[in-house]
């Protein structure tokens, strides 16, 4: 009898950007099978990592909340988000929209399917600070966020 070795999965969101392409790389270059959940707004498909299965969804919709229910993941890293200032200040209903309700509905999706993954959530690089003038900030600094951008990536906090 042949036992079966279970390879970790892992999803990242967001994974056609920077920093989620970077880092699906390295989840399978240390042997996980990698999903890529990201709906192009902001990430290009030529980051995608060959050897990930891409899903091309807004992390807002019911198709994310499938996937993740249905996955198993051993960890998602959730680098998705509409990232561009100008732009939550534009249209602050779609920034609410994608980094608030997409990130609650990746956790509720991930609590109702029962997985015992680690939710790895990247946020910002300190928006959520507003002006300061002695970084780097510590998490209990106090928080003055000052556009619809910083108020959703704290609200997602």
């Amino acid at each position: 009898m042949t036992a079966q070795i279970k390879r970790k999965r892992a999803l990242v969101t967001g994974g056609a950007g920077f920093i989620g392409s970077h880092v699906a790389d390295l989840f399978i270059s240390n042997g996980y099978e990698v999903d890529i959940l990201d709906d192009l707004s902001n990430g290009r498909r030529e980051n995608l990592p060959q050897a990930a299965r891409f899903h091309q969804v807004s992390v807002a919709s019911p198709d994310a909340a499938a996937i993740v229910r249905q996955g198993r993941f051993d960890v998602i890293l959730h680098a998705a988000g509409q990232i561009d200032v100008r732009k939550s200040v534009a249209d602050p209903l779609n920034d609410a929209t994608v980094n608030i309700l997409g990130t609650l509905n990746l956790l509720e999706a991930l609590h109702r399917s029962g997985a015992k993954a680690r939710f790895v959530f990247t946020s910002t690089g300190g928006a959520i600070y507003g002006e300061f003038n002695t970084p780097p900030n510590i998490e209990n600094f106090p928080k003055d966020p000052e556009s619809p951008y910083a108020v959703s990536k704290l609200s997602a906090e």
